[in-house]
């Protein structure tokens, strides 16, 4: 099947119709490399002169990207120490308060136990029961010395 449809004129009848087709065709081959010769010859210097251009160009959006970037990220880390310093007061103000509830209860404690010695004398004693079971207790008499075991088990 061919692309050109070529009709021969009244006066050239004479002439082998393939070898006119044949001419035609080679003229619209020449005609093609021609353009394409022509557009590489313009395509090839703007390339050259573009390309230099274009990774300047490139470069210069991927600094602003980075740019971008870093701001964003010191921006979040400035928000971040904002955050845990935030939550570092709050810690604080929570630990004063405990410590105001656990002083009261210790004053009331003492109080009810005698005062400061009565308090020391039941945490002390509290510490004992808390102990393993089987461990030997010396327990200080009237004297501030222990009493000894009389004999192991």
């Amino acid at each position: 099947m061919s692309l050109l449809k070529i009709e021969v004129p009244e006066g050239y009848r004479d002439y082998d119709a393939d070898k006119i087709k044949h001419g035609l065709y080679a003229l619209a081959w020449q005609r093609a490399l021609r353009f394409v010769a022509l557009l590489v010859l313009l395509l090839v210097p703007l390339a050259a002169y573009g390309c230099p251009r274009y990774n300047v160009w490139q470069k210069g959006l991927a600094g602003q990207a980075r740019l971008a970037e870093a701001e964003q990220s010191r921006k979040i880390a400035i928000e971040e120490a904002k955050a845990i310093k935030e939550s570092a007061g709050f810690k604080a103000e929570a630990e004063v308060i405990r410590a105001r509830g656990v002083a009261d209860a210790n004053k009331i404690i003492a109080a009810g136990l005698g005062g400061p010695e009565g308090y020391l004398r039941y945490l002390w004693i509290d510490s004992l029961g808390q102990k393993a079971a089987g461990r030997v207790i010396y327990v200080p008499t009237e004297a501030g010395l222990p009493i000894l075991e009389a004999g192991k088990r």
